[in-house]
């Protein structure tokens, strides 16, 4: 039986979800309005609830590593990977319009970019790209600028993976630090788990990166931005970005012979 407190109606799916407030917020503005409009404001919407959920990951993965509990860091992780891969195909799904289809109502959007998603950048702040340059582009939205200067103050995600192993004994150089755990996998697996949760974050971020540019590419060519950016450009500079640049350096210097004859990256 439904619970009932009060004269207040017993909670539903609807109320719970506030499902009317949500199917409400997609406000096409193509006139009249594009059957395809629909669909880009529902997938970016989506996107952002998935950032939100994202973030809220992140935030219990940093809390959690600097109380040094590594295995439920590397839980929240492990779920933000799951996510990620699902905005990768949902990026796809944008690709059912015809370019034709966008082109109908994309000027609706200028001067609103991509690159304006205050989420977005907060994850990238969060998980170790702290840049101040990309926090001034936020300079006249009060409300997006406050958040991304707060993220900046906050430590990182890579600060706090870095603080892990300078407690555990693993000091120095960040990539030498990362070769040990690496190489002993075996005796140091909490600290193993985690740099591939990292490392898969990483790589499926920047999956992300890259399916959303072919996705932009094969909409509107080497059209410039609603933004006034370069557009596609512009996107394929941001591919080499990465969170945890030293766990993929590590690969490099890693080798068989590490337990005879120490560390090879020493020399």
């Amino acid at each position: 039986m439904s619970k009932t407190y009060g004269d207040n109606p017993p909670l539903s799916y609807n109320k719970y979800l506030r499902v009317q407030d949500l199917i409400n917020l997609q406000d096409c503005l193509s006139d009249p309005v594009h059957h395809d409009e629909l669909l880009f404001i529902t997938v970016h919407q989506a996107y952002e609830l998935w950032f939100k959920q994202i973030l809220h990951e992140l935030d219990a993965a940093i809390m959690l590593l600097e109380e040094d509990r590594v295995p439920a860091a590397t839980r929240a992780l492990k779920r933000i990977v799951e996510i990620e891969k699902l905005l990768v195909n949902q990026i796809h799904i944008l690709e059912t319009m015809t370019p034709i289809s966008f082109l109908v109502f994309r000027d609706q959007l200028n001067p609103a970019s991509g690159f304006q998603s205050m989420q977005f950048r907060e994850i990238e702040i969060s998980s170790g790209l702290k840049d101040s340059s990309i926090v001034r582009e936020f300079s006249s939205d009060e409300f997006a600028h406050g958040r991304l200067e707060a993220r900046m103050e906050k430590p990182s995600l890579s600060e706090c993976f870095y603080r892990v192993l300078q407690r555990r004994g693993l000091n120095g150089e960040k990539t030498k630090a990362v070769l040990e755990v690496l190489t002993h996998f075996e005796e140091r697996y909490e600290e193993f788990q985690l740099t591939e949760a990292l490392l898969e974050h990483d790589e499926y971020f920047s999956l992300w990166r890259y399916h959303h540019i072919k996705m932009v590419e094969r909409m509107v060519g080497a059209k410039r931005g609603t933004g006034g950016s370069e557009g596609i450009g512009y996107l394929k500079t941001t591919l080499d970005k990465k969170f945890f640049p030293e766990l993929w350096e590590a690969r490099t210097y890693l080798d068989i012979t590490h337990g005879e004859g120490g560390c090879p990256f020493a020399h």
